[in-house]
């Protein structure tokens, strides 16, 4: 890798676009900005090859609650054909901002959080950051939940009805709650042991999380002597404006299952060895991996409609019918893997960033990730899965609407008014370029709030925590299209407001590779 010009600034540029700081000029000073965990990874430890980021999907997507998405928009009307197509579309979809934003890790080095620093400000990059934090504990509460579940009931099939019918505590039989924190300590256990542990943990996950899924349907082919009715089963929405009325709304909210990665990708791409790595990693893991997960699990459900009369989507209930022994321990390795894989990487690795970016002398990447395990208790993750249409128009639909509008305000600065050059220096020094006004750039914070506004004020649901006409119900028509709405009005907005009288000294400061 030949080095070319520094470029200025304190930092120098490779020939392959990649950016350090510059070892001449010394450390970054010590201060409320910088931690071992945010400053820029050196170039010779960036090594995150294709396969890494292949991996890192593949372990990501192949975990229950991608299986049971396609359930969901079944329960909704569509047919398998229907719901597959608008997950593909989705992720798709949601692919581009994930490719943008991994730039900036792959080029700088750099977490989302700091990244953030470059439109929001040193200190307006917490506002963003601990959206992404909150809405990444909530999912690490909903995965952690469905994991101790299934350890619950595949562990009850070997251990007997003592097990199962376990006294109540809260609602659930007391086991359950075991089985719940005993997941919960095994996350905690791994994340514990760094980043470079994750990617050996995501490199054998993944392949394995495949086996096992593709073991699942050929158990249910062979006990079905084939596929049952759902393949043919219509879709109770047709082609008309019924299937409209729901397909945009569920479009978003397919989106808004991986818009949280969209935003944190630089906490893995910052590890990229090349863009080249990051980009066919990702392209070729996310909206592959996902479409054939959804039609994977329609697949086994047909299957299961044919066995037991009725369609069963949730894989661990599923899995739980089986009679062997062996079988039901592969299944709940399988299950234990797949949960693993997801959350530890989607949902601990962000907001341990994010919590340490608010305090860095105070919380480190292990401290952020034990505060994230005590919020996704917290937040009652068993409540937030159990009704379809709550699930993917009012929580999917809601986060995405909101984590839109954060990836149009970044998006926008470093894309359209940087052209992807920063100063890494300046990102953790006060009074610097990034300072703007006491460390909050008010443009990019008027942005979010309006952006955030016209995408989730309009949001309604007839069985939600929503009015029918919507919060505010001359946006109700915006809800429906919540990330698009977000990101668009987001990144249009800033970059109107970045275009005033007042933002020149920024822009000259900032023009560096």
């Amino acid at each position: 890798m030949a080095e070319t010009a520094t470029g200025g600034g304190g930092q120098r540029q490779y020939s392959d676009g990649r950016v350090e700081l510059d070892p001449a000029e010394g450390e970054l000073p010590a201060n409320g900005f910088t931690n071992d965990d945010l400053i820029p990874v050196p170039v010779e430890r960036r090594t995150w090859t294709t396969y890494n980021f292949l991996a890192l999907w593949v372990g990501m997507a192949h975990n229950i609650p991608s299986w049971t998405l396609a359930s969901g928009l079944v329960a909704l009307g569509m047919d398998w054909r229907q719901a597959v197509l608008t997950i593909a579309l989705a992720n798709l979809i949601v692919l581009v901002p994930m490719l943008l934003s991994g730039h900036a890790g792959t080029k700088y080095g750099i977490p989302f959080p700091v990244f953030a620093r470059a439109a929001f400000g040193l200190r307006g990059a917490n506002l963003p950051a601990l959206v992404r934090a909150a809405v990444a504990c909530a999912w690490f509460g909903i995965q952690t939940w469905i994991g101790g579940e299934g350890i619950f009931l595949l562990a009850g099939k070997l251990l007997g009805r003592s097990w199962q019918e376990a006294a109540d505590l809260g609602g659930y039989p007391w086991t359950q709650w075991l089985s719940f924190l005993l997941f919960w300590l095994i996350e905690i256990v791994i994340i514990a042991r760094g980043m470079e542990t994750l990617r050996r943990f995501e490199n054998w996950a993944a392949p394995f999380v495949i086996v096992g899924a593709l073991a699942l349907l050929v158990w249910i082919t062979v006990k079905a002597g084939g596929f049952g009715p759902l393949l043919s089963q219509p879709s109770t929405l047709g082609w008309g404006s019924g299937f409209w009325k729901v397909f945009f709304p569920a479009l978003m909210g397919m989106i808004g299952f991986w818009s949280t990665l969209s935003l944190n990708i630089p906490d893995f791409t910052r590890f990229g060895g090349s863009q080249r790595a990051q980009i066919r990693g990702q392209a070729l893991g996310l909206p592959t991996t996902m479409t054939l997960f959804a039609l994977l699990s329609v697949l086994v459900t047909s299957g299961s409609q044919a066995v037991y009369g009725a369609p069963v989507w949730d894989p661990i209930q599923l899995a739980a019918k089986m009679e062997n022994p062996v079988g039901i321990l592969f299944a709940l390795l399988t299950v234990l893997v797949a949960t693993l894989s997801v959350n530890i990487a989607a949902n601990v690795v962000s907001p341990a960033y994010d919590l340490a970016n608010l305090l860095p002398r105070f919380v480190d990447f292990r401290t952020g990730a034990l505060i994230t395990g005590v919020v996704g208790i917290a937040i009652f993750p068993w409540r937030l899965i159990a009704d379809p249409h709550v699930y993917i128009f009012t929580w999917l639909g809601v986060v995405g609407g909101l984590l839109g509008t954060v990836a149009g305000v970044l998006l926008a600065d470093y894309w359209l008014l940087r052209g992807t050059r920063l100063h890494v220096a300046e990102l953790y020094r006060p009074g610097g370029a990034y300072w703007y006004t006491g460390g909050w750039n008010l443009r990019a914070v008027a942005a979010l709030l309006i952006g955030g506004l016209l995408a989730v004020g309009g949001s309604h649901s007839d069985a939600g925590p929503f009015p029918r006409d919507g919060v505010i119900p001359l946006l109700k028509p915006l809800a429906d299209y919540g990330w698009a709405v977000g990101f668009a009005s987001a990144a249009a907005v800033y970059t109107a407001l970045a275009g005033l009288p007042g933002n020149g000294r920024r822009r000259r400061r900032t023009g560096h590779s």
